[in-house]
């Protein structure tokens, strides 16, 4: 399916032309049938020669409804531009031009309506009336067909057009990123809320989870029509109606999106290339009451031009526009910009940043992802995907990090591995991109949550244990030895500890042989006394050498004795 858009001047007979075509009235309000005039947006389709399905939005042409025109033709394929053979180009065929330019669009048709009424002469001065207003713009080249809707004329040539046409315009991509931007909302009886819009960047399916934003509101896909037919998956590129559960059609407007949770950053704060039109009679600054057309909505918005103070009639360059609300934007998105107080259109173009990191005094922009990694040094690649909508390959752990980022971060976790002292770095001080580097260090070494270099053991051979060692009954006090060091050492297994004295490992081994000695001598059970004389220490020792082996089951207390416990050493 392909979605054409019709564009032109109010009263140059687009709703009629959509008419002519499809046999379908797109004036569907009671207002827009007694004036005769198109309001809002109306919608047909067609099966073309080909057998291609063409979808297509009537917008309205009077500068009044303009906001409902902006919300029409983004995310089109195509457009049909309908100039008037009697009256020519008008003020609002020459916004409209602009509006499409400036959104991309890149395919279309030129059509001159009301031909039988014109007249030969008339016909083709409209011809050339329309091809100096196109020219350098997407339509330059594009064919121009003589019409009359209402005699039929020229209406099956239209059509061979589109096919034409269609033939050569892409179809929409399967991103697998799916977002439908709202153009209608309201509730059909028995079926509740269903909301309407073109499909772009993946397909949707019957009970997909989905978000609408910027209500926030979790709602699921109860059933999907496309051109009035039920469907259960639709690609993109389509117009589709959702009947979806978990909102009130209040609760939904135009302007709104539904999109999968987690795959989009909505965002407030968008950095953008600006290109202003020719037209505007003042440079563009921060002054103004400026509103932005993106996606199917209207929003009010704060500009600051980024570098200099103003951009100029019919030049580009940067601004950060401030939205009211978050919405689901990526790079790439385009947008229209409206001046509230004069109501012209200022200019418009494409978002860079949706998620600025620099201040506005030293941001610039481009459309580069590598720009976007650069800016912040690393950044996770689902998060870069929701950001960018491109997917890249991790350089580390799940990031993408920017060469001179890495190169500091390795530096600088290299230099606190060497000023950590014999112990070397601890990774609990980390975080985890930090922990990502230093442990892809060359030369680094991770064990019992230390980092040090060579893959030596910092804790290796340490004096205080050979000095616990030769005494082991009667170990020294720990008194030059730090916390940290203590403490690595009980985990390492060297040292035991025992109401904050410190034995050797073998000096509890042998404490285990020796009372095993005594209790096969004497089953019935042993004093501390006989304990103490056994082990030849004091008091101070014998005590928390025997809690030690009583928690790990060697022994047991019963009242002044120690019996055997399950894990008693077997005499040989």
């Amino acid at each position: 399916m392909h979605v054409v858009a019709t564009a032109g001047h109010v009263d140059h007979g687009k709703s009629t032309l959509v008419r002519a075509l499809t046999g379908v009235d797109p004036d569907r309000l009671a207002e827009e049938k007694r004036r005769g005039l198109t309001i809002d947006l109306g919608f047909a389709s067609l099966d073309l020669p080909s057998g291609r399905q063409l979808a297509f939005i009537d917008v309205p042409g009077h500068v009044r409804f303009l906001k409902n025109m902006l919300a029409g033709v983004s995310g089109v394929d195509a457009c049909v531009f309908v100039v008037d053979s009697t009256e020519g180009w008008k003020p609002q065929s020459e916004e409209h031009l602009r509006i499409l330019q400036l959104l991309g669009l890149k395919h279309g048709l030129l059509v001159l309506t009301k031909v039988d009424d014109a007249g030969s002469e008339l016909v083709e001065l409209a011809r050339l009336d329309v091809a100096e207003h196109v020219a350098g713009t997407f339509l330059e080249q594009a064919p121009v067909v003589a019409t009359d809707a209402i005699t039929g004329s020229g209406i099956s040539e239209l059509k061979n057009e589109l096919d034409r046409l269609l033939a050569h315009a892409p179809t929409a991509a399967d991103l697998q990123r799916p977002r439908l931007w709202v153009d209608r909302a309201f509730a059909i009886k028995g079926s509740g809320t269903v909301v309407t819009g073109t499909l772009t960047g993946g397909q949707l399916a019957a009970d997909d989870s989905l978000i609408l934003l910027p209500v926030g509101r979790d709602v699921r896909v109860r059933s999907l029509q496309s051109l009035h037919q039920q469907c259960e998956r639709i690609n993109p590129g389509s117009r589709v109606a959702v009947n979806v559960v978990g909102v009130g059609h209040r609760q939904a407007a135009r302007g709104d999106a539904l999109v999968k949770d987690g795959q989009w950053w909505a965002s407030d704060t968008v950095d953008a290339e600006l290109s202003v039109l020719s037209s505007v009679e003042h440079p563009v600054t921060r002054r103004g009451a400026y509103v932005a057309y993106i996606g199917s909505g209207e929003h009010p918005v704060k500009l600051r031009v980024l570098g200099p103070s103003a951009i100029a009639p019919a030049a580009s360059g940067f601004v950060r526009l401030y939205l009211p609300t978050r919405l689901p934007l990526s790079m790439g998105d385009r947008f229209i910009l409206r001046e509230w107080g004069r109501a012209t259109t200022v200019g418009g173009g494409e978002i860079l940043d949706v998620e600025p990191v620099l201040a506005a005094s030293k941001a610039r922009p481009d459309r580069s992802v590598e720009r976007i990694i650069a800016e912040r040094g690393r950044i996770e690649v689902t998060h870069l995907k929701k950001l960018t909508g491109v997917e890249l390959a991790a350089d580390l752990g799940h990031w993408a990090v920017a060469a001179e980022h890495l190169a500091h971060s390795e530096q600088r976790l290299i230099e606190a591995v060497d000023n950590a002292g014999a112990l070397g770095l601890d990774l609990a001080a980390l975080d985890d991109f930090e922990r990502a580097v230093i442990t892809s260090v060359e030369g680094m070494d991770s064990s019992q949550g230390r980092i040090s270099r060579g893959g030596s053991d910092p804790l290796a051979d340490h004096w205080f244990v050979a000095e616990v060692e030769a005494a082991p009954f009667a170990p020294p006090a720990p008194d030059e030895v730090s916390r940290e060091e203590l403490r690595l050492l009980v985990r390492k297994g060297q040292l035991v500890e025992s109401s904050g004295i410190y034995f050797g490992a073998d000096a509890t081994t042998a404490a285990a042989e020796i009372v095993a000695r005594l209790l096969a001598r004497k089953p019935e059970g042993v004093t501390v006394a006989e304990i103490r004389d056994a082990w030849g220490t004091t008091r101070k020792f014998a005590l928390p050498l025997l809690a030690h082996l009583d928690s790990t089951g060697v022994t047991r207390r019963r009242e002044d004795l120690r019996i055997a416990g399950p894990r008693l050493p077997e005499m040989r």
